[in-house]
């Protein structure tokens, strides 16, 4: 891979932002679970999805409403945390789609039955885009904060969601954690590495944009965020830097057609043109890295970035660090008075 320097980006974010529960994390779309056509011929399909890409989904389901397969669809959308969102789906949340930060919350609805375990078999192993982690700033960066061992620096607060509920904050963390274990192979020194940096974390939102949100209302030094976060807070209005490390994980992120739904055909219809590259240049200009090459956007290669094999996959690192009753972060949060459970309040912060 190319080497590539630190780079800063002045960004922006818009007022509606920072308006406190606001459409962002909250549900889109009619109330209409139906599961039968209505009397117009038309389907109504329902998606389940992590809270950053509404903007994103929004786009890309105007767009399909104008193709041949979609004139006769409509959705019911709902967005939030993706451990939540998993979850409630799991316990009997309507979904024809589901879309999550991160692998395990579509594996979770694997082991309820709730999505076919053949669900990564195509080309693209389930992922509909991809992103990187960067550590987001002041206008200016102010306290020139630019590496990972810069946000563990005496009178620096740092923002990043609880990763109990959050997809977006394990992905920070790993990003972190591999960085400075050399891609996980000195796990002490990362265990060392995350309690000093979650010493700096006054506040831990449920989701990653509700800990965008909280950062553009004035809190904190500095985020730790999807990539795409980041460019979205610069089109929206609000002026941050972002840099992105040499060092950072490559995060990817699942979709799939639930087992249950009224609407398979359809379902699967809608999922397989979001990978197309129509719909792909429509998530490259929201800010998403592309699983389909040539689709659009110019996205740097980071000289160190890792993956989540890279880590050992999924399995072991839910078990060594985020497993509530017995893993790294779980210690780090019991020490810090912070809930592991499921369901903590929405901004957990330290006593």
């Amino acid at each position: 891979m190319a080497s590539v320097k630190l780079r800063t980006r002045v960004l922006a974010v818009s007022a509606a932002l920072l308006l406190p529960g606001t459409a962002l994390s909250a549900c889109a779309g009619t109330a209409d679970n139906s599961t039968a056509a209505d009397s117009g011929g038309a389907v109504t399909l329902s998606l389940v999805a992590y809270s950053t890409p509404q903007a994103a989904y929004e786009a890309l389901i105007a767009a399909y409403n104008k193709t041949d397969a979609g004139k006769n669809i409509k959705f019911t959308q709902s967005y939030g945390a993706s451990g939540d969102q998993s979850r409630a789906v799991a316990n009997g949340l309507k979904a024809d789609i589901v879309a999550f930060s991160l692998e395990p919350d579509i594996t979770r609805l694997v082991t309820a039955k709730l999505v076919d375990a053949s669900w990564n078999s195509d080309q693209y192993k389930g992922m509909v885009t991809d992103s990187v982690a960067v550590i987001g700033t002041r206008k200016g960066n102010p306290k020139n904060l630019k590496t990972w061992d810069d946000l563990t620096k005496p009178g620096v607060q740092v923002l990043t969601p609880n990763p109990f509920t959050s997809g977006g904050a394990k992905w920070n963390i790993l990003a972190a954690y591999g960085a400075k274990t050399n891609k996980g192979k000195e796990p002490a020194a990362g265990a060392t590495y995350l309690d000093a940096l979650f010493k700096n974390v006054p506040v831990q939102d449920n989701s990653g944009r509700a800990s965008l949100q909280t950062f553009t209302s004035g809190k904190g030094d500095a985020f730790i965020s999807y990539e795409n976060e980041a460019l979205f807070a610069q089109k929206n209005g609000q002026a941050v830097d972002y840099t992105v490390p040499d060092d950072t994980i490559l995060i990817e992120n699942p979709i799939a057609v639930t087992t249950n739904s009224a609407h398979p055909a359809e379902a699967k219809a809608f999922v397989e043109w979001l990978h197309s590259k129509d719909a792909q240049k429509i998530w490259a200009d929201n800010f998403y890295r592309p699983v389909v090459k040539d689709a659009g956007g110019n996205f740097p290669t980071p000289s160190g970035l890792f993956t989540i094999g890279d880590l050992g996959g999924w399995s072991k690192v839910n078990k060594e660090l985020f497993d509530p009753g017995q893993s790294v972060m779980a210690s780090i949060e019991q020490k810090l008075g912070i809930s592991t459970s499921a369901a903590p309040s929405p901004a957990a912060s330290k006593s």
